[in-house]
């Protein structure tokens, strides 16, 4: 499970990029835009055919949510659900299947270019309920041995019987969340995890010949050093990952840290200064480390081995210009105009009454989209930009141009301000990201939040 945030609201009379950079660097992960905190009823909801009528679908990312886990971890705040009750996983594939079903009447002609399988803990799932999910994506055309295909597992729930069912299934990629090689400091993340079910994970991973393993990390954790921080990198790095994500910790309201903080007295709002911590210095120490082993930096986080598998296999796809198609409770999907999922809940009470509500869903009901947002142009041009930017190569000018028919620093002025600061740089037609641009991507993605996102964020009510 990765550490993911929601990112933080900028005010209406946001401060400028010069004032965001005197608070500290860690803001928000900007994932995803607008995030689902800024979703709500549709004025009028619309049928999946009218949603994806005109939208290029030779292209889409498919995408599967299971919201299910062993245990909920003390900083997540993903739809997820530790130990659902009696036949709630059994229920909501019959529910998945439905909705599936619904959705591919309505795309009509389509093709997959990419899959993924995220949650909660996919790998929670039994060996027959995984059989029953591969069936379900093979009846339904999806060929996952012909395109890219990631899974999210957590160590507890790996064993070799379903890591081989899972490559002969077409998966080519596991995404595995360890946040750190020290129990101590699993334990501060209230995660009841053991180095020796870590290491055996790994080794049933390995023994499939999965082309790409990855892993997450975590800094910022209480009692955390950067020499610490560096050792788990180094416990990493003797398995070869193919991929290596190191997320900042956040501690986010209605998680179980955030629980903790609240009862300390520490709750902080966002954008506002944090006390000081090593989080940046553990950054650079962990980014320095893995370039020395020849890892390649493309984003803050996410770092990729020399050995990892071309990024350009399989199908074109582009996550600024192609659909994504969320099956699940949870799950997102998005059009250019429109983004849509179910409600969102962190709570173990909010996350049981929005499951509870998609299985009672109709098959009539999943035929129709009634919770979401609408992105205008301008929406459409920030969130490219934030997907873009922050991440290698950077910010097209000539591709925005193309898409959007103007020029990037005349529909967002506010990019320009990036260079003088030493943000970012051009390199020939790309606006990209210095070292110390990644190194503060957190700020720069809330920064580039509209105002009317930020005040429908604000206005969320977190359940």
């Amino acid at each position: 499970m990765n550490a993911i945030a929601a990112p933080s609201p900028v005010a209406h009379d946001a401060p400028s990029l010069d004032a965001l950079l005197r608070l500290a660097p860690y803001q928000a992960y900007s994932y995803s835009y607008p995030h689902k905190t800024a979703y709500r009823a549709l004025p009028t909801p619309r049928t999946l055919r009218e949603a994806w009528a005109g939208e290029d679908r030779r292209a889409l990312f498919l995408y599967l949510h299971i919201p299910f886990c062993s245990y909920r971890c003390g900083f997540c705040n993903l739809f997820a659900l530790a130990r659902p009750a009696g036949d709630t996983v059994t229920r909501y594939l019959d529910q998945l299947e439905a909705q599936f079903a619904a959705t591919l009447d309505a795309l009509g002609d389509h093709a997959f270019a990419r899959f993924a399988l995220g949650g909660g803990t996919p790998s929670y799932l039994d060996t027959s309920q995984l059989e029953r999910l591969f069936a379900m994506l093979r009846n339904g055309g999806v060929d996952l041995r012909a395109i890219p295909a990631g899974m999210e597992v957590s160590p507890e729930t790996v064993d070799a019987q379903k890591m081989a069912l899972c490559r002969d299934a077409g998966i080519d990629r596991i995404s595995m969340g360890i946040q750190s090689f020290s129990e101590a400091e699993v334990r501060t993340l209230v995660r009841p995890q053991q180095r020796e079910v870590v290491e055996r994970a790994i080794d049933a991973i390995r023994a499939q010949r999965f082309p790409t393993l990855n892993l997450d990390l975590i800094y910022g954790i209480e009692g955390q050093t950067v020499a610490s921080f560096v050792a788990s990198i180094d416990s990493a790095l003797a398995f070869a990952p193919e991929e290596l994500y190191l997320y900042p910790l956040y501690v986010r309201p209605l998680t179980g840290l955030g629980r903790m903080s609240e009862s300390d007295g520490k709750r902080r709002i966002a954008l506002q200064p944090e006390p000081v911590d090593d989080r940046l210095a553990m950054y650079r120490a962990g980014r320095d480390r893995l370039l020395a082993a020849g890892y390649t930096q493309v984003s803050m986080r996410m770092f990729r081995a020399p050995h990892a598998p071309a990024t350009d296999a399989g199908p074109a796809y582009c996550c600024q210009d192609d659909g994504m198609v969320g099956i699940g409770c949870g799950a997102r999907s998005y059009t250019r105009g429109l983004h849509y999922a179910s409600e969102y809940g962190v709570s173990r009470r909010g996350v049981v009454d929005i499951l509870d509500h998609y299985l009672s869903l109709s098959c009539e009901d999943f035929t129709r989209v009634d919770h979401g947002i609408a992105l205008d142009g301008d929406e459409q041009r920030r969130r490219h930009a934030i997907q873009s930017l922050l991440v290698k190569p950077g910010l097209s000018l000539s591709a925005w141009r193309a898409r959007f028919g103007s020029a990037v620093f005349d529909d967002l002025p506010q990019l320009r301000e990036l260079e003088p600061a030493g943000l970012a740089q051009f390199d020939g037609d790309l606006l990209a990201l210095t070292d110390e641009g990644f190194a503060r991507a957190d700020t720069l993605g809330p920064w580039l939040v509209s105002p009317a996102v930020a005040a429908r964020m604000a206005d969320y009510s977190l359940r």
